[in-house]
């Protein structure tokens, strides 16, 4: 099997973040939890009647929903109910598949699970999950997408579909240089917002048991495809 070039990662730029230093099983104030969701007075974008915006500025703890709003166009205003359900980290090995240059093989990798629901008016089929990571270096990382299956953590855009009332469970891929620490996950849409944090406890990464028992008997006839070689993956 080939192996193919797993992304670069991207660095979208060392913004100082209040409530994100402390070490990464603790929240971001160097306590364990956040102050909670606040609904905002006014919506600082236009959204459907009965959304209730969660307030800019906003320190989580993992468990915690935000509904949130933002430009995934110019022209297009999203508006999400999104819940952070878990912060994992797992082995740089679980990319051996992927061709890593010396950079990233000195990453630490994360994954972060979330429920993500539309509760606007606009189809966000095809767009990046809008979640980032803060490392103890307060840089704002963008996830690592894949072009090819890795089922431990997708790490993909919304199905192509996903309209006004459409849900789904995301689990987004995070490589932080230089053996990194994950401080919080954010949700921070542009340089002037200020970002919606989640901090808790990061668990480390768990493969999910096989389920069931083997058949006693062959089979006599071949079960599952043969598989496939990924695609060769764009480089950004």
């Amino acid at each position: 099997m080939t192996r193919t070039p797993l992304l670069a990662l991207a660095v979208v730029g060392a913004l100082a973040l209040a409530g994100c230093s402390g070490s990464d099983s603790s929240g971001g104030d160097g306590s364990a939890g956040g102050t909670g969701p606040t609904a905002t007075g006014s919506p600082y974008l236009p959204v459907p009647d009965g959304v209730e915006l969660t307030a800019p500025g906003s320190q989580l703890s993992v468990g915690d929903t935000a509904v949130v709003a933002y430009h995934p166009r110019q022209d297009q205003v999203g508006a999400l109910d999104i819940t952070v359900t878990d912060l994992e980290r797992a082995p740089i090995k679980a990319f051996s598949a992927w061709q890593l240059s010396d950079a990233q093989k000195k990453s630490n990798a994360y994954y972060v699970r979330a429920d993500v629901e539309n509760v606007g008016d606009t189809d966000l089929g095809g767009r990046p999950v809008p979640l980032y990571v803060v490392n103890d270096d307060n840089v704002l990382l963008e996830p690592t997408p894949f072009t090819s299956s890795f089922k431990p953590c997708p790490s993909t855009p919304f199905p192509k579909k996903f309209g006004p009332g459409a849900d789904a469970k995301v689990c987004l891929v995070y490589l932080a240089p230089d053996h990194g620490q994950l401080e919080a996950v954010s949700f921070r849409p542009d340089e002037t917002f200020n970002p919606i944090t989640w901090t808790g406890d990061v668990a480390k990464y768990e493969a999910p048991k096989p389920s069931g028992k083997p058949s006693s008997k062959p089979s006599s006839k071949p079960t599952g495809k043969p598989t496939k070689k990924p695609g060769q993956q764009k480089q950004q």
